[in-house]
Order: structure tokens, then sequence, then C-alpha cells
């Protein structure tokens, strides 16, 4: 089966500092692959780098199909650019919703802008995934009367109302208080099993353990160590990755 997402030696430096350092990855449909590590150890610049959110130094960038180098011209490059955007969903730290639109707005905005769909259709579909995110009773309501959890959830529909291939997570319950953590993971567990292709950056180590396919400890720009959840969590090989384990799993 071919890769739907495919990275080949991507670098990124920020000045000086050299963030990605060749790193390499190949994520097969339906896959779930999450990166943990440190802060700082190039993950979210990796995530980031999938949509050119962030733009690699070197490398290749390839997600179905569509490939991005930096040997391109500019109107091909920037055409292939929104090839990947329209197929690669992303849900951040922080959810980045329109405080001045209802939920239901916020979710039809990209469907109506960017898809330049009819808006009763824009509607339909943002009702349905607001029901698979559990929200259809707030659609009405507005960012500022919903709690951190409703409002990432939102975050969540609004990026699967574009049909996403790929769902892309950087560390997405993060802002959140712990008691709303939960209905979040809840939503992506399901995106999971229903078998979306995702990218996760987390700190929430049952989730990875529970969720992914593949776990990837980064450290300084590299892969340090990948496997399977149960290779990393029960047996890691690395010492960097065993230190790294002691200190985030409790109990």
């Amino acid at each position: 089966m071919d890769a739907i997402v495919r990275l080949t030696d991507l670098h990124k430096r920020f000045d000086a500092l050299h963030v990605l350092k060749g790193v390499s990855l190949a994520v097969q449909p339906r896959e779930v692959i999450c990166l943990i590590g440190r802060s700082g150890s190039g993950k979210s610049t990796l995530l980031r780098s999938i949509n050119f959110l962030e733009e690699p130094d070197a490398g290749a960038v390839e997600v179905d199909g569509i490939v991005v180098t930096p040997e391109l011209d500019t109107r091909t490059r920037r055409q292939r650019i929104r090839e990947i955007r329209l197929r690669t969903g992303m849900v951040f730290q922080e959810f980045n919703l329109f405080p001045h639109k209802s939920v239901i707005d916020n979710v039809i905005e990209a469907l109506l802008v960017v898809k330049r769909l009819p808006k009763p259709q824009a509607l339909e579909i943002a009702e349905n995934f607001l029901r698979k995110v559990g929200l259809i009773d707030k659609r009405d309501e507005y960012p500022s009367r919903l709690s951190g959890g409703q409002k990432q959830r939102v975050a969540i529909a609004r990026a699967l109302a574009m049909e996403p291939k790929v769902m892309l997570f950087d560390e997405p319950t993060s802002a959140l208080d712990p008691e709303l953590i939960g209905e979040v993971i809840k939503v992506m567990e399901d995106l999971a099993n229903d078998g979306m292709t995702m990218l996760v950056v987390t700190h929430e180590m049952s989730f990875a353990r529970d969720a992914a396919d593949r776990v990837i400890f980064m450290e300084d720009g590299i892969f340090v160590e990948e496997g399977t959840p149960d290779e990393i969590f029960t047996a890691p090989r690395d010492p960097r990755t065993q230190q790294f384990l002691q200190r985030h799993i409790r109990g």
C-alpha cells in the first residue's frame, strides 16, 4: 500500500537553530502515529511542515500523491501547497475559533470561502460533524459560552468538515483543564477507530498507548526511536526514550 504521507530528509532551521535534521517518515492510510518527546524536540515543527505552516529548508513533502520540494517553481509550489492543505486538517493547542461567529458559522466558514459550497450544503455538512463531536446542541452558541473542551471539539468538527485525508493534531489537549481532556481524547479515539489517518503530537501517554499504531520519540530534531506502543512503552531500547518515559508516565 502506498503511503498517504511521505516525508523525505526534511530539514528546518530557525536562524542558527537546526530544528529538523533530515527527518524521513512514511505514513500508511488509516495509520495513527503519535509523536512524543520534550518541548523543543521538533515535534510541532515537523507537523507544521506537512501543511507548510512552516516551510522546510530542504527535503520533500508528499500528501496523497501531491509532492512539494524546494526546487519547484513558485507557481507550481503554491498550487501544490494549496492542494496539500485541502487534504490535511489541523487542530492546534489553542482553538483559533472566531469569537464573533457562532459555532455553526465557525464550522461552515471554510466550506463557504475555500470550497465555495452553497450555504445549505455547508450547513448540512457542518451539522453532521457537530453531531459527530457531540455538540449539535451548541450550534448557535458563541465560543465565549463554551468550555475549553467544547471549543476544541468545535475546532475538530471544523477541520473534519473539509473532509481531509489526514488529520494533524498539535498537542490538542495541552491548553485544557485536566477534567476536560477526556472529552477531546474520546473524539480523537473515535476518529482513530473510524480509520482516519492521524499524526498527533501529544503529552497524553495513555492516548498514545491506546490509540496509536506507531509511536515515535523525537529529541533534538531526529527520530530517536519508533515502534508499536507496546515496544515503546514496555521495552524502550534507547536510554533517552527510557529517561523521558520515566518522567512522563505516572504510576
